[in-house]
């Protein structure tokens, strides 16, 4: 017989992971944690002696809901005001030790893994990511085991066609150079921020229209960013009771601006060959409102045997 915590017991053992597979589906930690919650309602109605595999069964709840919630909000994202950020995720220094996971909730790879159908998201994620099989996966996207292989080989190479990734991610070396940012970009030392961003640097600002933010929300080339990056750090620190501090979101160096305790933005650095290629500064005080703790994510986890 199933002890009473049993339910319990097994989702809160798998939690990282089903949390890492919903969040990497939708690039939103808020949803994640709705898609959970929803997902271990169904799962406390299940008769577990009818479960061979647990993490397969789960992951597939997981994937079908997080799947529901991707396919609704297209209408939302198209009245979305301004360019559109995954939720920064509040992650602790040592998650870039799974290159693997690293990388695949990095800033970078979630905005490109929006250019995917849902279909393709979610299997490009549970096979790629987490090493799912074709079969498993095709419970959970309605498709046959054969339908799930093609659209396998469609979204890997759509990804490694434009990932522009150049080799794990060297923490301590970004901690170095994010320092350097901000020293030259808190000094007005153009030259300093020149030699730190690539020349063709992107620059994207959400703020979703609801708080202030540059006037130019898309901004290309080190000129143009580095004379951006310097008024924005002069206007901040003319700013009362504002503090900065470094941390790590989506596996990527990140720098966190306060005013008192309120977090006023995140901005997310993509470094490549020892040179930002991409900045990402989140405003949307909704996306900020989720960062407040440090997650735990996983890319692997034991399964609990199902037992009757």
């Amino acid at each position: 017989m199933n002890s009473p915590n049993e339910h319990a017991e097994r989702f809160t053992l798998l939690r990282p992971l089903l949390f890492t597979i919903a969040y990497e589906i939708l690039g939103s930690a808020t949803e994640s944690d709705d898609v959970l919650q929803e997902s271990y309602l169904r799962w406390a109605e299940v008769e577990l002696s009818a479960v061979r595999d647990t993490k397969s069964y789960l992951a597939q709840v997981v994937t079908r809901q997080a799947l529901n919630v991707l396919r609704s909000r297209t209408r939302r994202r198209e009245e979305y005001v301004g360019p559109w950020l995954p939720e920064p995720l509040l992650l602790a220094p040592d998650a870039a030790a799974d290159v693997v996971l690293a990388e695949s909730v990095s800033m970078g790879m979630l905005i490109l893994l929006e250019t995917l159908t849902p279909e393709e998201r979610a299997v490009f994620v549970l096979h790629e990511v987490f090493g799912f099989e074709h079969d498993e996966i095709a419970g959970a996207v309605g498709k046959s085991a054969s339908a799930v292989r093609q659209l396998a080989y469609r979204a890997r190479g759509h990804v490694h066609a434009r990932r522009n990734r150049f080799g794990p991610v060297d923490t301590a070396r970004t901690g170095e150079l994010t320092d350097r940012f901000l020293n030259a970009a808190a000094t007005g030392d153009l030259d300093g921020l020149l030699a730190l961003l690539a020349p063709d640097v992107h620059w994207t600002t959400d703020s979703g229209g609801k708080a202030f933010a540059v006037r130019e929300l898309l901004m290309t080339g080190a000129t143009r960013v580095a004379v951006m990056l310097v008024t924005l750090m002069k206007a901040i620190h003319r700013l009362p009771d504002t503090r900065i501090e470094q941390v790590h979101c989506n596996s990527d160096p990140a720098v966190a601006i306060y005013r008192g305790e309120r977090l006023e933005a995140v901005v997310v650095l993509e470094f490549a060959g020892g040179k930002i290629i991409n900045g990402y500064g989140i405003r949307n005080p909704d996306k900020l409102a989720a960062l407040g703790v440090t997650r735990v994510i996983s890319r692997t986890a034991e399964s609990p045997d199902a037992r009757g």
